[in-house]
């Protein structure tokens, strides 16, 4: 939203940093991790000072399996994630992703996450070298449904995936993107599923020489072992029935294996993974991708 008043947008800013100024006794007393303590300051410092509490809440409510690979989870999280790709390409060229798109997770709602993307950097070794930044990207979940490890072990969440064409030349679609995602889930003791089903939808609709209206759906298998190893193999398939990639598609095999939640200090922690993407169909856009992963969940 662009503020047009400059006086108004100085005087937010304010409101927002006295907020803050106001909220940090609460915080340094640690008030945000203690469910009994309650803020009598006002709504924009309580929300603050009770942040934690709300995601605490969220997350005890639902499943407590680890993030995969390549798979969006349907669990709410809270962390800051990095990836990195190299991406095999049919033409014998590789495409270094720094960042895969990911960023920063938070929970600001009880069944609400909102990913910001923080826009990759891609490297293609063709003959003319090729780099710049790829499109930026948002996510946002609602949970639907869900039960913990002693109510169910499941859940139930509904995807809207935002991508903006802000990328370079070399790597941008040049088209927004809109992704409606449901991801669900089931455990049974130290095993459980994940998966997602969605259509990205780009605003010029499926024109020939668009990115057209790609079906995607990933599965993840996981099992937990001892405390924290989570060894894993996920399907990534993606269709393209229409568009520049028309009747093409690709299946993955990604085996991998995900560490953690390794405990840092107070609600911080430390989680690496990395897995190996394997194209089993013919003539796929990537034939293989090594992946490596680590996220701080807070």
């Amino acid at each position: 939203m662009k503020i047009a008043n400059p006086l108004t947008k100085t005087k937010l800013q304010s409101t927002l940093f006295l907020a803050v100024l106001t909220a940090l006794p609460c915080l340094a007393n640690d008030a945000a991790l203690t469910p009994t303590n309650t803020c009598s300051c006002g709504p924009i410092t309580g929300y603050i000072v009770d942040w934690f509490d709300r995601v605490s809440k969220t997350q005890a409510e639902q499943p407590h399996w680890v993030t995969p690979l390549a798979t969006v989870t349907p669990r709410l999280e809270e962390e800051i994630r990095y990836d990195q790709f190299w991406e095999s390409l049919p033409g014998g060229h590789t495409l270094y992703n720094s960042g895969a798109g990911k960023g920063v997770e938070l929970i600001p709602a009880e069944p609400v996450e909102v990913i910001i993307g923080i826009p990759a950097y891609e490297t293609e070794n063709t003959k003319i070298r090729k780099d710049g930044w790829a499109d930026e990207t948002f996510l946002l979940k609602y949970r639907i449904l869900s039960g913990n490890e002693q109510n169910g072990n499941y859940i139930l969440t509904a995807f809207m995936g935002l991508s903006v064409p802000s990328g370079s030349e070399a790597f941008t679609s040049h088209h927004f993107g809109f992704t409606p995602t449901l991801a669900f889930g089931k455990g049974w003791g130290r095993f459980d599923f994940q998966s997602t089903i969605g259509v990205t939808i780009p605003d010029d609709g499926a024109v020939r020489k668009g990115p057209g209206t790609p079906l995607a759906s990933n599965t993840a298998l996981q099992y937990h072992l001892w405390k924290y190893l989570w060894p894993e193999v996920e399907a990534n398939f993606t269709y393209w029935p229409n568009g520049q990639h028309d009747s093409v598609n690709q299946l993955f095999i990604t085996p991998g294996l995900v560490l953690g939640r390794f405990p840092i200090w107070k609600r911080v922690g430390l989680t690496l993974g990395a897995g190996y993407q394997v194209a089993v169909t013919q003539q796929p856009l990537i034939r293989n991708n090594f992946i490596i992963s680590a996220r701080i969940p807070f």
